[in-house]
């Protein structure tokens, strides 16, 4: 139950398509349901901006499937995160068309009919009323590719445009330059990287936008499975560089696309730069005094 839907049964209750026993019905399950073993929040997408996601690492594809479904069934939609193969199939089994399995990002989509608005995206109290601005992220190795489209899959189910930029990491600077317009124009920027991690500062250092920066564990055995990368991060001199946790690409989309939905449009901004200011208005010429026939007679 998230605040669009909320709304919606509120809304069909004052006009009369719904009883208030069947919206008491509704609301029943909140704020929590026991499913199985698990204890379902169906209270957080009132509070956040969000659903419950499914974190499936530690969990049986039958306790995946289970969630999944109280969760859909009371919002219209679910994620479902670090997902192995075995547990996607589960879930694509079970949802058939209403499942979306990302096997680059380990992630499971999962929507009932009419939760999607436009372009089969539902926006969320995020996007309220058209607002919001977008978000870049940008990964500095195809190895950090995993993370980095965790992140995206996060960012589009919150309604919030997105942008890639893939494999631009320090080892060719050159490579992320070319997309400096996109640095300064996006709400927040999402920062992927492994080995040393030095590419967060240096985008840091090319924007005011915030940036989120997220530590991977790719790299050889003195980066201690995304240690050396995490300390790179955390002690970056350019100002305005928050940093998740290693292999966070949930956290770090979910934060970027609350700082965007926050955000006004870039888009309104990078008009307001590029109008030309209005030419000023001309004075109509000042007019010659009239002559006086009679004044040289007069002398």
């Amino acid at each position: 139950m998230d605040r669009a839907r909320l709304r919606r049964l509120l809304g069909d209750v004052r006009r009369g398509r719904l009883s208030p026993a069947d919206a008491l019905e509704a609301l029943t399950t909140l704020p929590f349901e026991t499913v199985g073993d698990s204890t379902v929040d169906h209270h957080r997408g009132l509070r956040q901006h969000l659903p419950e996601v499914i974190l499936c690492e530690g969990k049986t594809p039958a306790q995946c499937v289970a969630i999944a479904g109280a969760i859909v069934a009371r919002s219209g939609r679910c994620l479902a995160t670090r997902a192995k193969e075995t547990q996607a199939r589960a879930l694509v089994d079970a949802f058939g068309e209403a499942a979306r399995w990302n096997e680059t990002a380990r992630t499971v989509v999962l929507e009932s009919r009419g939760s999607r608005g436009r372009g089969g995206v539902r926006h969320t109290g995020a996007r309220r009323g058209g607002r919001g601005g977008s978000v870049l992220v940008v990964s500095a190795g195809t190895s950090d590719g995993p993370v980095a489209e965790e992140a995206v899959v996060t960012l589009e189910f919150m309604g919030t445009p997105v942008t890639r930029v893939s494999d631009a990491g320090v080892a060719g600077i050159h490579r992320l330059l070319s997309h400096l317009p996109a640095l300064r124009e996006a709400s927040a920027v999402v920062v992927v990287a492994g080995m040393e991690g030095a590419l967060a500062s240096v985008v840091g250092g090319l924007t005011d936008r915030p940036v989120i920066a997220v530590p991977t564990s790719v790299g050889y055995g003195a980066s201690f499975g995304g240690l050396a990368a995490l300390l790179g991060m955390l002690n970056a001199c350019a100002a305005g560089v928050t940093v998740v946790n290693i292999d966070n690409g949930f956290g770090a989309g979910y934060a970027a696309g609350v700082i965007a939905g926050q955000s006004r449009p870039t888009r309104v901004a990078k008009r307001a730069r590029t109008t030309k200011p209005a030419r000023p208005v001309r004075s109509a010429k000042p007019t010659r005094p009239a002559r006086n026939r009679n004044s040289r007679k007069s002398k």
